[in-house]
Parts: structure tokens; C-alpha cells; sequence
């Protein structure tokens, strides 16, 4: 059997200031998460990954949800030529409301 394809994956800058906003004790499972899910099947649809419909904050064009009551959400962009997928935004989603970064952003 084949070896499933692996995407490198790169973390902007600027993901660093969104993390400062979650509470530590969660950074364990966004790295895992991010890790599990994106490195072999970034552009693969599933219930918790899904193509944005418009590029979004920082031009994402997918977003992954996960972690309790699905709040976290994370936004990137797959480069398939490249094999990479680049993190863009990290952040959470209570209600109908996603902040990143502190700052609360409209989809």
C-alpha cells in the first residue's frame, strides 16, 4: 500500500499573538489537532474540515473546527504544487461570534 501523501505545515508569524488570547492549557491539543489532522488530508472535506467559501480572514481558504463544543477554529491555506498548508489565523468561536486574536472577526 502507498504512503499517504504529507504536507509540511508552516505557521505564520502572526499565529503566535492568536495563541496569547486561548488559555495555555489548550495549546497541547491545537498543535496535536492541527498535526493529526492537516498533515496528510488538508484538502480533504470532512464534518470538521471544509473549504471556506470565500477566502476569509488573512485570504484562509479552509477551516478546521475542533476541541470542546467544537470552539476552536483554525484557518489556512493548502498549497497542493508545494505540498505544504500554511496556518493562518488561530482562534475561537463561541455562539456566532470568532475572535482571533482578542479581537472579535466577521466571516
Amino acid at each position: 500500500m502507498p504512503e499517504p501523501h504529507r504536507f509540511t505545515i508552516i505557521y505564520a508569524p502572526v499565529t503566535k499573538i492568536h495563541l496569547r488570547a486561548i488559555e495555555a492549557k489548550h495549546y497541547s491539543l491545537i498543535r496535536t489537532t492541527i498535526e493529526q489532522q492537516l498533515a496528510f488530508e488538508a484538502a480533504t472535506e470532512t464534518r470538521n474540515r471544509k473549504p471556506l467559501k470565500r477566502p476569509v480572514i488573512f485570504m484562509a481558504t479552509w477551516e478546521i473546527r475542533f476541541g470542546p463544543q467544537n470552539q476552536f477554529r483554525v484557518f489556512y491555506d493548502v498549497d497542493l504544487d508545494q505540498s505544504t498548508v500554511l496556518i493562518l489565523a488561530i482562534g475561537t468561536k463561541h455562539g456566532n461570534r470568532v475572535h482571533i486574536g482578542g479581537e472579535e472577526i466577521e466571516l
